[in-house]
């Protein structure tokens, strides 16, 4: 059974998502199906910081899912510094559903650089780090 096999998701080109209830804290899976990271935050365009809400204005859009460092920055009560996010595109991402599906591989986001570095910089180096169990 492979990731396309879930449960049918609506695609979301042009649906209305509730970013609390579908995205934040969700895990994200690349398109193999291997977990990348987990949505923090969410930058939105057409949303003026200040501006008054019209009702008959364009709805704000999704443009970019933040993940990264922020567990440490939220338990202490604040929102993490820009620096410490990595960013999504939204046109790679592919649908919605218990978690957050990509169309790309997790190796061509900048976010694996972490588990990539542990992996060839220290446990490559273990004996027996550079292959799988048997």
């Amino acid at each position: 059974m492979n990731h396309r096999d879930t449960l049918p998701a609506a695609p979301i080109r042009g649906r209305l998502v509730d970013a609390r209830l579908h995205l934040l804290d969700r895990l994200v899976v690349d398109v193999d199906g291997s977990p990348v990271t987990v949505v923090d935050d969410m930058e939105l365009t057409g949303l003026d910081a200040g501006a008054d809400i019209d009702v008959d204005s364009p709805a704000p859009r999704l443009d970019t899912i933040l993940s990264g460092n922020a567990l440490p920055t939220r338990i202490f009560g604040g929102r993490p510094p820009r620096s410490r996010l990595d960013e999504i595109r939204w046109s790679h991402v592919d649908r919605i559903d218990v978690a957050v599906h990509l169309n790309v591989s997790g190796e061509s986001l900048d976010h694996l650089w972490v588990e990539r570095w542990v992996r060839d910089h220290l446990i490559g180096r273990i004996p027996g780090g550079r292959h799988a169990p048997e």
